[in-house]
């Protein structure tokens, strides 16, 4: 089983002149609208408890307000947290000293920020080994690097542009590039490509997910976009109002909604593009027959069993039949559950 990288335990964050004073009345029921309106506290974060698994995609979801970039910005404590602990590696990062946080931010989580952050007065080589030289790393070993990643992203030519003559995309290509040079194990993303039109976002997630298949980095992934949630994400949470209000896979968010509010929010996607068979086979098999690999979408295997004029297919991972699956349970699997959440019966 894979071990947590980060483990998120009981956090709270509360804005304002006394928030240690605030926790209390949360904890004793007291809305976020309340504590606005009678205390003068903005409630950020409501006992968020979440294990970020090593070498996954944690995509951290909710709607504007909802704290999502506040959460990520308290891994690396570029804000405090009220209460609660962040255990990174087996380390509270609210214990780190100053110049072990700076160490940590420097070698362990580098982060990705959604308007891109680049030194406009810098060129593209220049913005990508600038976080090796605060690490101190030698010119040479560094430009090597530099060079590596900027090719690795798609800019190899561009080293010597700077950020006002390349695109948006161009941009977050080189603030990607600069954060993989640093080798940390965990990448910190703040809604990387929110600013990005749809094709450019899309070539984006092709980029990220074919470095993730080959580096298996820990990656904390911060959206307001479902269909990226979903595209992206090993496992997702959904935020509401500073609480973790469902999380889990992909797979069980879309089958599986734990209310109301989640079932609205996942009734339009295309559940044929994002389901994957192995999610809602039956685990007998049978002999012989069309063979479907777990991960295919709905969308892929319908097609393939309506082509081959069958009705049942065996389900397969590593070579090995692990379920069936069949042409009605699929057809039916495209329909989401009712808007009142909780498991779909299939």
């Amino acid at each position: 089983m894979t071990e947590a990288a980060i483990e998120i335990r009981g956090v709270y964050k509360i804005f304002g002149p006394n928030p240690t004073s605030a926790i209390d009345l949360v904890k004793n029921g007291l809305s976020k609208q309340e504590l606005m309106d009678g205390h003068g506290h903005v409630l950020g974060l409501e006992n968020v408890d979440i294990d970020i698994l090593a070498h996954g995609v944690q995509v951290i979801m909710g709607l504007s307000g909802s704290g999502k970039s506040t959460l990520i910005r308290h891994i690396n404590r570029l804000i405090e947290p009220t209460a609660g602990e962040i255990i990174v590696q087996g380390r509270n990062v609210l214990e780190m000293s100053k110049t072990e946080l700076r160490n940590f931010r420097r070698f362990k989580a580098s982060m990705v920020f959604q308007k891109f952050s680049l030194l406009p007065h810098r060129s593209v080589a220049d913005n990508v080994v600038y976080g090796l030289k605060i690490q101190n790393v030698d010119k040479e070993s560094a430009v090597k690097r530099s060079h590596k990643w900027i090719d690795r992203v798609g800019l190899s030519g561009f080293e010597n542009y700077y950020p006002s003559q390349l695109s948006g995309g161009m941009q977050q290509r080189v603030g990607l590039a600069r954060a993989l040079a640093t080798d940390a194990d965990i990448l910190l993303m703040d809604e990387p490509f929110s600013a990005l039109d749809p094709l450019i976002r899309t070539d984006m997630q092709d980029i990220l997910l074919g470095l993730q298949e080959e580096l298996s980095k820990t990656i904390v992934f911060i959206t307001h976009d479902l269909d990226e949630a979903l595209r992206i994400g090993d496992n997702v949470a959904i935020l509401r109002d500073g609480v973790i209000v469902q999380k889990g896979s992909p797979q069980n968010i879309i089958l599986n909604p734990a209310n109301e509010y989640v079932a609205a929010f996942t009734k339009d996607i295309n559940r044929g593009r994002v389901l994957q068979i192995g999610s809602i086979m039956d685990k007998e098999t049978m002999r012989g027959g069309l063979e479907i690999e777990h991960n295919m979408v709905l969308e892929d295997a319908l097609q393939i069993l309506i082509k081959a004029n069958v009705k049942r297919a065996n389900v397969m991972q590593n070579f090995q039949p692990i379920g069936t699956i069949d042409l009605d349970k699929m057809i039916r699997a495209l329909a989401p559950p009712d808007a009142t959440g909780g498991p779909h019966d299939y």
